[in-house]
């Protein structure tokens, strides 16, 4: 059996525990209320999202069966067309990142592969289209001077960066979370988010994880998000909801 098929596998078993009403686990639920309530994107960047991305050899597949780039986009979209404000939490690495003395699996591995590299903090030299830069076709929602773009991350969640400090500025408490990669820097910001007190829906096809030889880490996403955030969404329920539907 498969990676892919294991990941069909654990998600086909979630939905029918949920839908037969067999689930061990309650669903809290999170109610979208206008003024508390924002969308979260963790890395729609280039490395993870495009065919030419450095990451794209191990997550491609589960980039295209969950839909993940169109589904980010139907996010967005849905979010600015019903005031919803919308936060992107980038990563980046620097020159001088690259000096650091230790670090895990992954993060050694992005580090080796120069994921997410820019020129300098201050500096945007080459930038354009590389791997760090959004995606395409999101930049109309992420650079139209009203979603906020927070600090980088470094390793996977938001501790390192300034997004809880910009969410609690804005009055937020409840989060539609998306993005990349589902448990890394997905899930390791539903954790901290949760941790610090807000509500978390974390909507599953609207992220992907790589499939590697080791594991699918799509798939152990998919028991953490749904032991741990209040509720687990699919991108049509999301959508369904932030239009007050």
């Amino acid at each position: 059996m498969n990676i892919l098929t294991k990941s069909f596998i654990a998600i086909f078993t979630l939905n029918v525990l949920v839908v037969t009403g067999h689930a061990a686990l309650p669903d809290p639920g999170m109610q979208i209320e206008k003024g508390r309530t924002a969308l979260v994107v963790t890395d729609p960047q280039n490395d993870f999202l495009s065919p030419k991305g450095v990451t794209w050899g191990v997550v491609g597949k589960s980039v295209e069966a969950n839909n993940t780039v169109e589904n980010i986009e139907t996010l967005f979209k849905t979010a600015k067309a019903n005031s919803i404000p919308v936060f992107v939490s980038p990563h980046y690495y620097f020159p001088h990142d690259h000096g650091w003395k230790f670090g895990g699996a992954l993060e050694t591995l992005m580090h080796n592969i120069g994921m997410f590299d820019r020129k300098a903090p201050l500096s945007v030299e080459d930038f354009e289209g590389s791997g760090a830069d959004w995606l395409k076709r999101y930049k109309p929602y992420i650079n139209d001077g009203h979603t906020i773009v927070t600090s980088p991350h470094k390793v996977y969640g938001p501790e390192t960066n300034d997004l809880v400090l910009q969410l609690r500025k804005q009055g937020i408490d409840k989060i539609i979370l998306a993005g990349m990669s589902a448990n890394l820097c997905t899930e390791s910001h539903m954790r901290e988010l949760i941790e610090q007190g807000f509500e978390v829906a974390v909507v599953s096809d609207a992220t992907a994880a790589a499939q590697v030889e080791e594991g699918d880490g799509y798939a152990a996403a998919l028991v953490n998000f749904r032991y741990i955030a209040n509720t687990v969404w699919t991108t049509k329920e999301a959508r369904q909801l932030m239009q007050g539907k």
